[in-house]
């Protein structure tokens, strides 16, 4: 993982912080191996480092969204330095699309000992 994939793990989604939904890190969808996800919103978070800037780079990525979308999940990205200066302002961005796209309440908190 790097720096800014664990800055923002860290931060912002490991134990349920961003509005009480749990994201998984480094998990395959398809035929793809993607940052971040929330099943149950069909939440894709992608943290982008200097090598996706090339234009082959991000005609890839594209590529990889839409076939994401095809499939029915949503891709954010954010740039590494983002997230390691701007920390905020992504859990904004990301906290205000889950307000706006969330159609069930996240799952209450498991309750262990108890049936």
């Amino acid at each position: 993982m790097t720096k800014s994939e664990a800055c923002m793990w860290k931060y912002l989604l490991s134990r349920r912080q961003m509005k009480g939904y749990q994201f998984r890190r480094q998990r395959p969808i398809g035929s793809y191996i993607v940052d971040f996800v929330c099943l149950p919103l069909k939440l894709i978070i992608e943290v982008d480092g200097l090598t996706h800037e090339s234009e082959d780079a991000c005609r890839r990525d594209k590529k990889r969204d839409k076939r994401l979308s095809d499939m029915g999940f949503t891709t954010l990205r954010f740039s590494s330095w983002e997230v390691l200066n701007k920390i905020d302002d992504v859990s904004i961005i990301i906290g205000d699309w889950i307000t706006s796209n969330a159609l069930v309440p996240p799952p209450g908190p498991r309750q262990r000992g108890r049936s």
